[in-house]
C-alpha cells in the first residue's frame, strides 16, 4: 500500500475510534461531577521537571495530528515558572511542536497549574485558572495522571516508553478515582512501547 495512503487510513481510523467513543456515550462529561478532580497532596515540582512520554490520552482536536511519540519537556524558566515544550511525530513523519508556560495556581499543593500557549485560541492567556491538575503520581514519579477541572482532558504520562502491568493497574485505579473512565483514553503509539491506538480499558 502507498505510504501516504496508509498514513491517511491510519489517521481516519484514529478519528473514527475517537468519534465512536463519543457517540457511544462514554466520553467525558463536564457535568458528571460537581467538584473538580483532587490534586495530589503535594507535588515536588523539582522532581516533576524533565521529560514525560504520553502513553494514553483523552483525544483532543490538537493531538489528532500526532501519529506517535508524543512527549512533554518541562523546565524552570527565568521567572520561576515552568517552560513547556510539547512535541510529537506526525502522520507525515515530521515533528510537530509547541512551546508554552505553566504557572502554579495552587501553592498549597503545587499540583494545579495554568498552562498557556501564545497564539493558540482559548489557551493564550499567560495567567488564569488551573487547567492542568496532577491528580495522581507514582511514588517514584515514574508516571503521572493529568486532567483538568471539567475532566474534558486526560493524559497518562510516564518517564519511560512503557509501564508494567502493576503500574497500568495503578493508572486505571487513579483514572477511576479522578471520576473518569479508562475507556475515554486511547493509548498513544510510542517507540519502545505500545504501537497502537486502542481504548485503555481494552488493554
Amino acid at each position: 500500500m502507498n505510504p501516504n495512503r496508509l498514513r491517511r487510513l491510519s489517521s481516519a481510523i484514529c478519528v473514527a475510534v475517537a468519534c465512536s467513543i463519543a457517540v457511544a456515550g462514554i466520553g467525558p462529561s463536564a457535568s458528571a461531577h460537581a467538584d473538580p478532580p483532587a490534586p495530589v497532596a503535594r507535588l515536588d515540582l523539582g522532581r516533576y521537571l524533565g521529560t514525560w512520554y504520553q502513553l494514553a490520552a483523552i483525544p483532543q482536536y490538537f493531538n489528532l495530528i500526532c501519529a506517535r511519540d508524543t512527549r512533554a519537556d518541562y523546565a524552570l524558566d527565568a521567572y520561576g515558572d515552568v517552560s513547556v515544550h510539547n512535541s510529537c511525530t506526525t502522520w507525515s513523519g515530521s515533528v510537530s511542536e509547541i512551546r508554552g508556560t505553566a504557572t502554579v495556581t495552587d501553592p498549597v499543593t503545587d499540583a494545579q497549574l495554568h498552562v498557556s500557549f501564545p497564539g493558540v485560541p482559548t489557551q493564550d492567556a499567560r495567567y488564569g485558572p488551573p487547567n492542568y491538575i496532577v491528580t495522581a503520581l507514582g511514588d517514584d514519579y515514574s508516571w503521572a495522571l493529568v486532567t483538568d477541572p471539567n475532566r474534558l482532558s486526560g493524559f497518562v504520562l510516564s518517564r519511560t516508553a512503557m509501564l508494567d502491568t502493576a503500574q497500568w493497574n495503578d493508572v486505571s485505579a487513579a483514572i477511576a478515582a479522578a471520576g473518569e473512565n479508562a475507556c475515554w483514553y486511547l493509548t498513544t503509539p510510542t517507540t519502545g512501547g505500545l504501537d497502537r491506538f486502542t481504548p485503555l480499558c481494552a488493554e
